[in-house]
């Protein structure tokens, strides 16, 4: 069954679903969204007996919200969306009234009671996005990134959002997707007709179209993975011993005075969070309790936190005092670090309070001397994150991203990559040939949806916000 077909199935089991959409709390306005059918009849009852009229088409109408007995609820604008001119593809009617959480209930209990004989119920989270990709009205990778948009930590993340939402991302997999077909449409013919006898390797420079493609997919997983940077960012773990000047570095960072600093040793005693962002890019700083041999209960619970965060982390720095960088403790630290840590986890000397030095040591790329406490050398780990982090500034070209997203793109280069060692080899592995292209096309249509199993869209859109 195709994938249309498919769809067309589901939209037409699917009931009229009906939430809030605007943010649980008082507000100025609020909004409540009603989506279903593509006949105007489903939601048509509603209209009568929650508003007692017709709306004209996508026109705003300034008119009261009504109890069962014809009382008042509100007074608002309502508007009309009818199928297919809608976001979900369906009729969309939207009450927009005061944005108190009592009257908002009252009116959604009102819909739901009026809508009760067309079978209307409360949404799941990011159902109204669901029915918008299963109708057609956005693809998945754009879908997702309606949610990314919304959760945007940064300037440059919501823009690259916005360029994932308008289709930038999903144009440069549609168009890997048509190369690929094209290359196998000559593989395959080249399968169909034996006995032509024809050199396909050499006559149509299979090896060419496929090296191309190769480079293509290469520059959108790097773009992708700038994309995926600046929607998840990083967790920095700062972490050395008591009084080194962890709280103080993340002070620095941040701005501001987040953390508490004193010159008691183990004040520190749970980690402290503070997100920043640098060229766009959201750091979480994450300050640890300072990691030493101790019999105080409550600071030993911290230091166990500080290794479960040292697990977790994307990147470790690892904070000395510069007037004593090679003191014992630090070796010992050094190997429970390296106990601790992934392996793969990149790692940072920072050799703190260099304004105690006379002369300040050269910083190079395993370490940076800096001083907290008057803003020396800051910039240039500032600078050294985004070089660990793998940023590299692409102007416009930057398009929101998600890991699966990255998978893909992985999956179906190594698909392309055994491609190639079959097209080197001779015509005898066409049909190995032909196969690895497939697979590759099939992970590059799981990107905008085209080839994406049913359980993956219900964890996908599961993670949206209600009424979205």
């Amino acid at each position: 069954m195709q994938r249309e077909d498919q769809i067309h199935h589901k939209m037409l089991a699917l009931p009229p679903i009906v939430a809030i959409a605007t943010p649980p709390g008082r507000g100025g306005i609020g909004v409540l969204r009603l989506s279903g059918g593509r006949e105007g009849e489903l939601l048509s009852g509603v209209m009568q007996a929650v508003l007692a009229t017709c709306l004209s088409a996508r026109h705003a109408t300034y008119l009261p919200f009504l109890h069962a007995d014809g009382s008042v609820i509100d007074q608002g604008i309502a508007v009309w969306f009818p199928a297919p001119h809608s976001y979900t593809g369906e009729d969309v009617l939207e009450l927009q009234g005061h944005g108190g959480p009592t009257v908002l209930r009252m009116l959604l209990t009102r819909c739901l009671q009026a809508g009760r004989s067309v079978g209307l119920r409360l949404a799941q989270p990011g159902e109204f996005t669901q029915r918008a990709f299963l109708n057609n009205k956005l693809d998945l990778a754009q879908a997702e990134s309606v949610a990314d948009l919304i959760e945007a930590s940064t300037e440059a993340a919501a823009k690259s959002a916005s360029a994932s939402l308008s289709g930038v991302f999903s144009r440069k997999v549609r168009t890997l997707v048509d190369a690929v077909i094209h290359l196998r449409m000559l593989v395959e013919a080249t399968l169909d007709f034996p006995e032509e006898e024809i050199d396909f390797l050499e006559k149509a420079d299979a090896r060419g179209q496929l090296r191309e493609i190769l480079q293509n997919v290469e520059r959108v997983l790097q773009q992708a993975k700038q994309g995926s940077l600046l929607r998840s960012g990083l967790n920095v773990v700062l972490v050395g011993r008591p009084n080194v000047g962890k709280s103080s570095l993340l002070n620095a960072l941040a701005g501001s005075e987040v953390a508490i600093v004193t010159p008691i040793a183990g004040t520190t005693r749970d980690k402290v969070t503070e997100t920043i962002q640098i060229e766009g890019i959201p750091l979480h700083i994450i300050d640890t309790a300072g990691l030493r041999d101790t019999t105080d209960t409550v600071e030993s619970l911290g230091i166990e936190r500080t290794w479960a965060e040292v697990a977790k982390a994307d990147v470790i720095l690892h904070l000395r005092d510069a007037s004593e960088p090679n003191a014992e403790e630090e070796s010992v630290l050094a190997k429970r670090l390296h106990q601790h840590a992934s392996v793969q986890t990149p790692r940072c000397n920072i050799f703190n309070k260099s304004d105690l030095l006379s002369q300040i040591p050269e910083s190079d790329h395993q370490s940076v001397w800096l001083s907290a406490k008057t803003g020396v050398g800051i910039d240039l780990l500032r600078q050294r994150l985004l070089h660990i982090a793998g940023w590299q500034f692409l102007g416009e070209d930057v398009f929101i991203a998600r890991e699966r997203h990255l998978d893909a793109l992985r999956t179906a280069n190594e698909h392309l990559q055994t491609a190639m060692t079959h097209a080197s080899e001779n015509d005898r592995a066409l049909d190995l040939f032909a196969e690895e292209l497939r697979l590759s096309q099939e992970a590059l249509n799981s990107i905008t949806g085209q080839f994406t199993a049913d359980d993956l869209l219900g964890e996908i859109f599961s993670r949206f916000c209600i009424g979205k």
